[in-house]
């Protein structure tokens, strides 16, 4: 639907073909084939690889970063599968997470890029606050506060000196396919680097940051073609084709594929992180979103995604890589199964805290914070397993509640994608804690709203110049939503956070 309720028809004898998708992920990363039509978007999976930190040692310590290398190695690998299997790849659009980068010097890149989680960030937040207080800071770049925000690693990075170009992970993968420098905007817009009111690099910013004049790379915007693949690249894959820029950010291709047909939406791209928030036409500058730690990213169509960062499903999933460690099989439906038969109650904590952030034992690091605050941790898996998705739920409810208090935005429905739209507790308890309406899926709406752009770009299916609201529309006519409607509160919910009108 367009914003004036008009409905786009496909026209059918317009070029229907297949474009790649390269989704990469903080733990996995895959390359999917959308092959749109006027009767919408059929998803093909054709590789799926691995992703996570590798551990090296530097100086007196151990660092986390990417092994990007292998990275690359693995999409290329990915694509030639897609051609592989069809030669009409109209275009290649990359997605990752975001705010890590890798630094060159006369195109060649100098390390490793340095993985979010690893504790290097911590030393560029004074840095940075010595020349900048947190409310200016806000003011001039709108993000919430998370150390390992670009502009941090930046100030921690003493190699920035020695290079001529940084490039956040999906232009630095775009680069080495196409030999084309730039920086595409959504992406950008998660740095600190970026002003969310000019869309353009915030010199002063990157004063603060101790970065070298002419390192950031001209913006670029979702839907702009990056250019062809380098001949030695198509031989390597099998095919010739074109990278289109998409939502680079992952979290910006998730929102396109939100299948919403009422406006007064809230979205939860649940994954390793959970993102939360709704979709503005301007960003939301004032003090009360920055007590809120709210922030301002970039969306496709230049609006601005207002979310928060909370804890994602990195909580379970660590949890269940502690257990194996130990030697416990785990077969993870059975266990949401059991955490769902769970009547007892279970401690409720913050999702927030920074012990969590670090790979490590998760339910140790629970337990600990359940006793320093006075509560009793859980005693099995599934308890442990409950008390996260109860711990989700309510860090979900109450941020969404902020967010509506804060923008004045009236939310009358939550629809939840990724992976998380999969654990049906999640879902359930989302809905019971905010009080609203709970629309699940689709899993891959990273890789469809990724899809989506290439193929409006493109021209593909009649596409071109389809609003958002159209793709959305393409979206809910593709997948349907899984519905969770709120139970009646027990007299147990002590802590439910209602998501109240604000309009």
């Amino acid at each position: 639907m367009t914003r004036s309720g008009s409905r786009r028809v496909l026209d059918p004898a317009r070029t229907t073909g297949s474009v790649a998708a390269v989704d990469l992920g903080a733990t996995s990363g895959r390359v999917i084939v959308g092959h749109v039509s006027p009767d919408g978007v059929r998803m093909e999976h054709v590789a799926r690889f691995p992703n996570g930190p590798v551990t090296l040692h530097e100086g007196d310590r151990s660092a986390l970063h990417w092994d990007v290398v292998e990275l690359y190695r693995q999409v290329v690998a990915g694509l030639r599968d897609a051609f592989r299997q069809g030669s009409d790849i109209a275009s290649i659009g990359i997605d990752s997470w975001a705010v890590d980068y890798g630094l060159l010097r006369d195109g060649r890149l100098l390390g490793l890029p340095y993985h979010y989680r690893d504790e290097r960030h911590e030393h560029g937040v004074p840095i940075v606050r010595d020349r900048i207080d947190a409310r200016a800071l806000y003011a001039r770049n709108g993000l919430q506060h998370l150390p390992f925000n670009t502009l941090f690693q930046f100030a921690a990075d003493p190699s920035v000196a020695l290079a001529d170009r940084a490039l956040l992970i999906p232009d630095l993968l775009g680069y080495w396919l196409t030999g084309v420098v730039a920086a595409e905007r959504t992406n950008a817009s998660t740095t600190g680097v970026l002003s969310p009111t000019t869309r353009g690099w915030d010199p002063f910013l990157g004063a603060v940051s101790r970065l070298p004049s002419g390192l950031l790379p001209a913006l670029r915007d979702p839907g702009d073609r990056l250019g062809p693949l380098l001949p030695a690249v198509a031989d390597a894959v099998g095919g010739r084709s074109v990278v289109t820029l998409v939502g680079s950010h992952d979290t910006a291709s998730a929102v396109v594929a939100v299948p919403a047909t009422d406006p007064d939406f809230a979205y939860i791209s649940s994954g390793t992180w959970s993102l939360v928030g709704v979709e503005l036409d301007a960003p939301v500058l004032t003090d009360a979103a920055r007590r809120a730690n709210c922030t301002n990213e970039g969306g496709v169509d230049g609006r601005v995604r207002f979310l928060k960062n909370v804890s994602g499903l990195w909580l379970l999933s660590e949890s269940v890589r502690t257990w194996e460690r130990a030697g416990t099989g785990i077969d993870l439906e059975a266990l949401l199964t059991a955490a769902a038969a769970v009547t007892a109650p279970v401690p409720v904590f913050d999702v927030a805290d920074e012990s969590f952030t670090p790979p490590g034992d998760m339910p140790a690091r629970i337990a600990a914070w359940c006793t320093a605050h006075g509560l009793s941790a859980p005693a099995s898996p599934a308890e442990f397993v409950r008390s996260i998705l109860e711990s989700l739920a309510r860090a979900y409810a109450s941020t969404l509640a902020t967010i509506g208090e804060v923008t004045g935005k009236d939310i009358r429905v939550v629809h939840i994608v990724g992976g998380g739209s999969q654990n049906r507790l999640l879902c359930q308890l989302t809905a019971d804690r905010t009080g609203l309406p709970v629309l699940a899926g689709p899993v891959e709406a990273t890789a469809l709203g990724n899809v989506l752009v290439q193929a409006r770009s493109a021209g593909l299916a009649g596409l071109a110049g389809c609003s958002l609201e159209e793709l959305r529309s393409i979206v809910a006519r593709t997948v349907e939503p899984t519905r969770y409607l709120p139970t009646a509160p027990t007299s147990t919910d002590t802590d439910r956070t209602t998501v109240r009108s604000h309009a």
